[in-house]
Formats: C-alpha cells, structure tokens, sequence
C-alpha cells in the first residue's frame, strides 16, 4: 500500500473511534461561548491554532493563549486544549488556571484519564499514537505524534461543521471574514 493510502488508512481507524456526539456537543457548548481560547504545544498547537483561525471565520471571538493581542479569559470563557499525552505541562496548567478562572475546559487528547482531561468539562477522545507510543494507542507508520496531530484537525473541522450549522454561517458569510489583505 502506498503512503498516502496508509495515512488514510490509519487516520480512517481512529476517527471511526470517535464518538460522533462529543463532536456535535462540544459545538453545542461552544456556540453558546462568549469567548473561545485555544492552547496547545508544538503541532498540537498549531492544529489549535488553525481551529482559532477557522472560528473566526465562523464569526466566533477566538484566540491564541500566548499570543500578544490575547486579553484575560474571564467566567463563562470556554478554552480549548489541546494535546496527546494529556501531560503537557504547560497545556495542563493553562487549563487548570482557566477553570481557577471560572472559564469551561475542552481537551482533546488520547487519555480520558490524563491530568488535561480531568480539568476538562468535556473530553474529545482521539484514539491516536503519539509520540510515546503507549499501551492502547492506535500503531502507526507516521513518526512521533502525526496520526494525533491529523486526526484532531478533522474532528475539529468536524466542529466547526456543527458550529457553522447551528449558528446560520454558510461559505459566503464565511468568506466575508476570510482575510483581504493577503
């Protein structure tokens, strides 16, 4: 089989394991949010990032937690975390500081067990491998933590779908916040 099929392949095995209700509730959860902040490391921030970038164009107020023009999350605030061990110290302490804030939790992560997970309001389960390649994780040819990092893009796309349909936002109402100045 052919590289691109067998990334395929694996992304495909994973997100049949995702229960498509926590998909449809966390875009539940967020279109009622005031504010959307999102954190991650490495790739997994990036995939964060992109999430942030996609609801905005969704017409939601989204931002980067490290970012210069990110103000204070405050009650009521949801963030949205992001990373595959569910250990990542500085993911688990953001989310652990927001909820201190009075701001709602949202992990994404391999382990429902993990320290990210248990500050979470509600847990997005992506059965990938990760960098650590632990008992129970989803094999891959991909090297480190790729098959989470893919994965979380789709199911959060996934949200986004949701999100947009609930709140009326179709292609073109989207494209109107697409940047023009590019």
């Amino acid at each position: 089989m052919n590289k691109l099929m067998t990334i395929l392949a694996e992304a495909r095995a994973v997100l049949e394991r995702v229960d498509e209700s926590d998909v449809n509730e966390t875009a539940a959860l967020l279109a009622g949010a005031p504010r959307i902040f999102v954190v991650g490391e490495g790739r997994s921030g990036l995939m964060a990032k992109s999430f942030a970038m996609r609801l905005m164009h969704l017409g939601a107020t989204s931002y980067v937690i490290g970012e210069t023009i990110t103000p204070s999350i405050a009650e009521g605030d949801y963030v949205v975390a992001v990373s595959g061990s569910g250990t990542t110290h500085s993911v688990v302490w953001t989310a652990e500081k927001a909820r201190e804030l009075g701001a709602s939790v949202i992990a994404l992560t391999t382990d429902a067990e993990s320290p990210l997970a248990r500050s979470a309001v509600r847990v997005l389960a992506i059965p990938a491998a990760t960098k650590h390649r632990r008992e129970g994780e989803s094999a891959s040819i991909q090297p480190l933590g790729s098959l989470f990092d893919q994965c979380v893009h789709l199911v959060l796309d996934a949200v986004c779908l949701c999100y947009a349909e609930s709140r009326g936002v179709d292609n073109a109402a989207a494209f109107k916040q697409h940047s023009n100045v590019e």
